[in-house]
């Protein structure tokens, strides 16, 4: 069968995480090419779409065994994204050793696996292959999403490592960056850091065709970002052009002579961005600054291509179908 066309049975997914920021996004691009989906929820919530919904979490093996039977693929995607080791541990390797072992009892023929750039650790990275850096996390929750990682290639699984993603229900992101434009209002390295950065929906879509299309992304890890990386700079100024944050100096989105970045202004150094951070408290850690303010890209055009799944027009141009829905959570009023 030609890559990208979808398996003639109607597929059944077991889908973990899927009242999650992208376990939504995905289950509704799921049901809507068709495919059956049996869920996962610790409560079954209401008005989510035609799921099958299976009462249970990752440490319930009664529930796994009902999620996993019968299904053509499983597409884990719970993970513990905060919280100290052994609550990350419970989750991401323990809930991934579990959902797994269902899996392969059930007969499960294909396995998707969500992870992060974040095991990657501190940086910064500047246009790296899949571990062509060596793992590094800092925190527990990265650190044990590489533990889970490990059991989830053991399955066969494709593991996906996507970075910064924004769109409707981003809760780290985008308020992360509200934040520090009022802790550190300055140009941060002039605006010209790379950060991988993918659309919500357009992850979804590519964890669907993952899921229903033949393809030939084989098991192993594969970045799962927009192929092209988002200037730090153009992404606030974007932000800033739809109301949602101030403009910062340098922000502007100007690029250098010849299509080689040059500064847009007074460039602050990585030491006075972390003096100015420190001195005004917040949720944002500096090690968490410096994802967004420093580089963070790591090549990702492998699995969009072999997937056959093309990849939009990118995180930028996707922002504005999520502007309301950002000015309701940062608490703005939508512009008259």
């Amino acid at each position: 069968m030609a890559a990208g066309r979808r398996y003639p049975e109607r597929t059944t997914v077991a889908l973990t995480g899927a009242t999650g920021f992208i376990g939504s996004a995905v289950l509704a691009a799921l049901t809507a090419r068709g495919a059956g989906v049996r869920a996962l929820a610790r409560a079954v919530p209401e008005g989510r779409g035609p799921a099958v919904w299976v009462p249970g979490d990752l440490a319930d093996g009664a529930a796994l065994a009902a999620l996993c039977e019968g299904a053509d693929v499983l597409l884990h995607l719970a993970a513990r994204v905060s919280g100290g080791a052994e609550e990350c541990a419970a989750v991401n390797v323990r809930g991934t050793e579990a959902v797994t072992a269902a899996a392969a009892r059930a007969g499960v023929r294909r396995i998707v696996h969500l992870s992060t750039t974040a095991v990657y650790g501190e940086g910064p990275h500047s246009g790296i292959g899949v571990d062509e850096v060596p793992a590094a996390p800092v925190s527990e929750a990265s650190r044990t999403r590489l533990l889970g990682e490990r059991v989830a290639l053991a399955a066969g699984a494709v593991v996906l490592r996507p970075g910064l993603v924004t769109g409707t229900g981003d809760r780290w992101v985008v308020p992360a960056l509200a934040e520090l434009v009022r802790r550190v209002p300055v140009p941060w390295a002039g605006g010209n850091a790379r950060l991988s950065v993918v659309d919500r929906a357009d992850l979804a879509r590519l964890i669907t065709a993952l899921a229903l299309d033949d393809h030939a992304v084989p098991p192993g890890v594969q970045h799962a970002s927009h192929p092209d990386p988002v200037r730090a700079g153009d992404l606030l100024a974007a932000l800033a052009g739809l109301g949602l944050l101030p403009a910062l100096p340098g922000a502007d989105g100007a690029d250098g002579v010849d299509g080689v970045d040059g500064p847009d202004g007074p460039e602050a150094s990585w030491d006075e961005c972390r003096r100015l951070l420190a001195a005004t408290p917040g949720r944002v850690s500096e090690r968490q600054f410096s994802l967004i303010a420093r580089d963070h890209w790591y090549r990702g055009d492998d699995v969009w291509r072999l997937a056959a799944c093309p990849p939009g027009p990118g995180p930028l141009a996707r922002l504005p179908a999520a502007a309301s829905w950002y000015r309701q959570a940062l608490g703005l009023t939508a512009p008259a």
